[in-house]
């Protein structure tokens, strides 16, 4: 009876330790996220495509974004189009997701 008390005042302690390991990572993942949160904002926004594709300048408001992957408007250089992206607002950089030629 004693080994058997002892077994499962053992089994409950690592069970208690795994369940609060597993609720640490849950908790660290969901704050790195959060963290990352404003890089991920998706928006469709209309404008011009710089002539070496590298920048891009908003016609709503006129500002220059710096495209961090110009491989996806290779062929769109000084093009006016409508783009789907990612935008980090405090580095005025843009990640393009898609785009279409604007009309």
């Amino acid at each position: 009876m004693k080994k058997l008390t002892a077994v499962c005042f053992a089994l409950g302690i690592l069970i208690s330790g795994v369940a609060y390991a597993q609720d640490t990572m849950k908790s660290d993942t969901s704050s790195d996220s959060t963290k990352s949160a404003p890089a991920k904002k998706t928006v469709d926004v209309t404008g011009k495509i710089s002539e070496d594709g590298k920048s891009f300048v908003s016609d709503k408001d006129s500002k220059s974004w710096t495209i961090v992957n110009p491989a996806a408007v290779k062929g769109h250089e000084g093009h006016h189009v409508t783009l789907t992206a990612h935008v980090n607002a405090d580095k005025s950089e843009v990640h393009v997701l898609s785009l279409k030629m604007a009309k």
